[in-house]
């Protein structure tokens, strides 16, 4: 069998030894896979999973250095130790909240302030033809998982304002984000953009409907990614931070 001990000695913890060697393979994946997506030289799905990959090994390649350093007594163990527990902590600490959101959020990607009668894609339908999510909404199952973790997630009511000013402020708001116009039809109301992260460049579609009411007008948004089963709560925080700052005009 090979020697994989890179050096090692009986001072040097072989664990330590392998830690390191892991850091540096799953720095190498997330690197490569973030370059990758970020750039656009590959595909959404395997580029997304070559960062993962990278994430998951680090976190193995953090365990099996600290193990490591308990083990060695050897300077040039320690060493090999804190480069494989600093080069793991880089990798892992920028995902810590997201991976924390994983298990806190639920696995649902479609969120709306109607859940009822959620606003429909019409001009970004063709654009998502190749997304991995459906464009359609869940029903019942998705509405009842929506309100259970984003109670707060409503239609805003804007008193004393006509659709038709309502409608050119939040065109403003969709432009000032940046988001990418699909559609702008002030006679139905309806505005369709797509919202890219900047981070490896995914892709959410957004749908803001706007219809009178006795007392003015009301605002529904829908936000939905085209990649992933579970958006960490970005869609929600989308929507409610759009129709705050929406209401404060």
């Amino acid at each position: 069998m090979p020697d994989i001990s890179f050096g090692a000695t009986r001072h040097t913890s072989r664990t330590a030894v392998a830690g390191c060697f892991l850091a540096v393979v799953a720095a190498a994946l997330v690197l490569g896979g973030y370059a990758g997506l970020t750039m656009q030289k590959l595909a959404l799905a395997p580029g997304f999973k070559l960062f993962l990959a990278g994430i998951a090994l680090s976190v193995l390649a953090l365990l099996l250095s600290l193990v490591g350093w308990r083990q060695t007594r050897a300077a040039r163990g320690r060493g090999l130790a804190w480069a494989g527990i600093i080069i793991s902590l880089l990798l892992v600490a920028p995902m810590l909240p997201h991976i924390i959101a994983a298990f806190t959020v639920p696995p649902i990607h479609d969120i709306t302030t109607d859940t009822d009668n959620p606003p429909a894609f019409v001009d970004i339908l063709p654009l998502r033809a190749d997304a991995p999510n459906a464009a359609e909404y869940g029903g019942e199952t998705l509405a009842a998982m929506q309100k259970a973790a984003y109670p707060e997630i409503a239609p805003l009511l804007l008193l004393n304002m006509p659709p038709a000013e309502a409608f050119a402020l939040a065109e403003m708001l969709v432009q000032r984000r940046g988001w990418t116009v699909a559609a702008s039809v002030p006679a139905e109301g309806r505005i369709e953009a797509t919202a890219q992260t900047r981070m490896m460049r995914f892709q959410d579609d957004v749908v803001i409907r706007i219809t009178p009411t006795d007392a003015g007008s009301r605002i529904d948004m829908r936000s939905v990614s085209r990649f992933g089963k579970s958006d960490l709560g970005v869609n929600a925080k989308r929507i409610r931070e759009f129709l705050a700052d929406l209401g404060g005009l």
